[in-house]
């Protein structure tokens, strides 16, 4: 073989396993980093500073919208980020989710 063909099979090869490993990560992206990614079952949901009601309205998620969140809730919120937290009856664990 050439070293013009060696260098095209090696490229054909290695385009080959990233494609892979991608189709891998792909595959996984129903998964969290924490676990637990939720669903808005709201029209809109209001992301709030604390968890309570009368905290301030840091962010809004449309219906649909599907985020991470941390599994558990704490009065009736769920975190979904430092200083950001959602009414957890509004929101529904994706299936397969460990929330």
């Amino acid at each position: 073989m050439s070293k013009k063909t060696l260098i095209i099979v090696g490229a054909i090869v290695a385009v080959i396993v990233i494609y892979a490993l991608n189709t891998n990560k792909q595959a996984s992206a129903g998964a969290s980093a924490t676990g637990c990614k939720v669903t808005v079952i709201a029209d809109v949901l209001n992301a709030r500073e604390s968890a309570d009601g009368n905290a301030k309205v840091v962010g809004k998620y449309l219906r649909d919208a599907q985020f991470d969140a941390l599994p558990g809730v704490q009065n009736g919120f769920r975190k979904v980020a430092d200083d950001k937290w959602v009414a957890a009856a509004f929101t529904e664990p994706v299936a397969g989710s460990a929330c």
